[in-house]
């Protein structure tokens, strides 16, 4: 009995111990807690996230606390007073030449007057200078600039005058004659200098004339034309265009005659005033089509092809 009285006692001096513990522990934790409160209220207060109204207070703050989007609208530091002495007191430094003309203002340079400057001659008298009239004949009859020839067909087109605009033939004599304008020299010329001749005779009648000279059916001078001759089909004289060859010739007249000799067939031709025979085998070209014997075809050429012996 004594025991158990003894053992309650003990246990019930635990316990005692025990509450005493736990009420300190509560204590110190309601310390604990309070202060770490305290803390975060203060901690909001100097962030500025306790309330709306403490944000709107501390706005300005954080906005001159805060780091501007371009460094470069960071105020500069004022210079000492020992800087401002030291640079007042350095020798003033020489400008040189590029620095003068980096600081005074950019003046464009001064222009001659117009009359000083020398006009560009007119297109139409380049062309007229590269293209001079000429007579039949004298042109190189390797070019390939086209000479009005006599029994062309001109189109004379005027600008903005369709009572001077006409179509015209070459006469026989090379001229052309049109409204305002008689007797014009063609045969042997570039339709771009006869233009230039035709608008300097109509100066006199109409201000400013823009000529243009088109042709509309050519021959082309005798000098520049190519004769075929013999036993063609349609013997006859072509204009020369420009890359033609002895096939389209060929074409042209209606190919050879069943009493032609094809292959003994030649091609006079006239360099630098000398007469050149070169061999056309035209039954090979033509039956056997050995394109080889395509021979390119030169203004001026004669074909001749003769008749067979037997």
């Amino acid at each position: 009995m004594f025991l158990r009285q003894a053992g309650l006692s003990h246990l019930w001096g635990v316990i005692t111990v025990l509450r005493q513990v736990s009420r300190s522990v509560f204590v110190l934790a309601l310390v604990l807690v309070t202060g770490c409160s305290s803390f975060t209220d203060m901690t909001d207060r100097l962030v500025g996230n306790s309330d709306p109204d403490s944000q709107t207070s501390s706005g300005a703050v954080q906005q001159a606390l805060s780091v501007p989007p371009n460094v470069n609208d960071r105020p500069l530091p004022a210079p000492s007073q020992a800087a401002v002495a030291t640079a007042a007191a350095a020798p003033a430094r020489p400008m040189t030449a590029q620095m003068a003309a980096a600081q005074s203002p950019a003046v464009a340079p001064a222009q001659p007057p117009a009359a000083a400057m020398p006009l560009a001659p007119s297109l139409s008298l380049q062309t007229a200078a590269v293209n001079p009239a000429a007579p039949s004949g004298t042109v190189d009859p390797n070019s390939d600039t086209y000479l009005i020839g006599p029994g062309d067909n001109l189109d004379i087109f005027v600008w903005q005058n369709p009572q001077l605009s006409v179509k015209v033939p070459v006469r026989p004599d090379g001229k052309i004659s049109i409204p305002l304008v008689q007797d014009v020299a063609a045969v042997g010329r570039t339709p771009s200098a006869l233009a230039h001749e035709v608008t300097e005779k109509l100066k006199a009648y109409v201000k400013d004339p823009n000529v243009t000279v088109i042709v509309a059916s050519f021959v082309g001078p005798f000098s520049q034309q190519i004769r075929v001759i013999g036993e063609a089909a349609k013997p006859q004289a072509l204009p020369y265009r420009s890359n033609m060859t002895i096939l389209d010739v060929m074409i042209e007249v209606g190919g050879l005659t069943r009493f032609a000799a094809g292959d003994r067939s030649v091609v006079v031709r006239r360099i630098n005033g000398r007469q050149q025979t070169i061999k056309a085998r035209l039954d090979s070209l033509i039956n056997d089509g050995d394109v080889k014997n395509n021979i390119a075809m030169r203004p001026g050429d004669i074909v001749i092809i003769p008749q067979r012996y037997f």
